[in-house]
C-alpha cells in the first residue's frame, strides 16, 4: 500500500478500501480479519488500524460501493430519452453479471449486518430509496410519453421492481438462474404491469 509520488493520505485510503473489498470477496464479512486486510494491501495490521478499526473500514468500503452502484444506474439512465430505452436500460444495469460480479456479490456480502447495524440499515435503506426513484421517475416519464399504462402507482410498481431484483440477485450469485433468464422474469414483469413489452424493442 505504499504511496505513489504525489500521493498523500486519501490515495492511502483508497489503497487500503481496494484491499478491504478484495478481502471481503475472498472470505466474507463474518469471516473477515484484520490480517486478510493488511495481508491484501501488504501491510502489517498497525498500519491498517492507522485508517480505522476494522468495522469502520468495511462500513466505509460498503458506503463507497453503494455510492458507485447508485451513481451507475442513474447515470445509464440518464442516457436515454424514451422511458423505454431508460427502463431496458435500468433492468439491464440492475441484473449481477454471474457469480463472480464483484460489485454485486461486495453489496451483498454485507447486507446481513443491516439487521443488527442501524448505520447499515440506514445505508441499506438510502440504496434501496435511490433505485426506487430511478425506476418511479421511468415508469412516471413513460407515462407521460404515452408508453406506458401503468396498472398501479409508480412508486409501488417502482419498489416491486427493486424487491424482485434483490430477491433474483441471489440465485444470480449462487449460480442458480442465469442473467439471461432473470432480466427475461423483469422483463415480463414490466409488460404486466406496463403494458409495453420490452423484449419487443422501442
Amino acid at each position: 500500500m505504499a504511496a505513489k509520488k504525489g500521493g498523500g493520505k486519501e490515495q492511502r485510503r483508497a489503497e487500503l478500501g481496494e484491499a478491504v473489498q478484495r478481502a471481503l470477496l475472498s472470505r466474507g464479512l463474518e469471516g473477515l480479519r484484520l490480517r486478510d486486510v493488511a495481508e491484501e494491501a501488504g501491510v502489517t495490521p498497525a498500519a491498517v488500524l492507522y485508517y480505522g478499526d476494522l468495522d469502520a473500514l468495511v462500513h466505509e468500503t460498503y458506503q463507497r460501493a453503494i455510492e458507485r452502484y447508485s451513481r451507475q444506474r442513474e447515470e445509464i439512465a440518464d442516457r436515454f430519452a424514451d422511458a423505454r430505452d431508460k427502463l431496458r436500460a435500468c433492468i439491464d444495469h440492475g441484473v449481477a453479471t454471474g457469480p463472480d460480479d464483484a460489485l454485486t456479490r461486495l453489496l451483498f456480502e454485507y447486507w446481513p449486518r443491516c439487521l443488527r447495524d442501524a448505520r447499515a440499515a440506514a445505508l441499506d435503506s438510502a440504496l434501496t430509496e435511490r433505485q426506487i426513484a430511478v425506476y418511479s421517475g421511468i415508469l412516471v416519464l413513460g407515462r407521460a410519453q404515452g408508453h406506458f399504462t401503468l396498472q398501479d402507482p409508480p412508486r409501488l410498481l417502482a419498489a416491486t421492481f427493486v424487491a424482485a431484483e434483490d430477491g433474483y440477485q441471489m440465485e444470480v450469485l449462487a449460480g442458480r438462474r442465469t442473467r439471461a433468464e432473470v432480466i427475461a422474469a423483469l422483463h415480463a414483469y414490466a409488460r404486466a404491469v406496463t403494458g409495453h413489452d420490452l423484449a419487443a424493442g422501442a
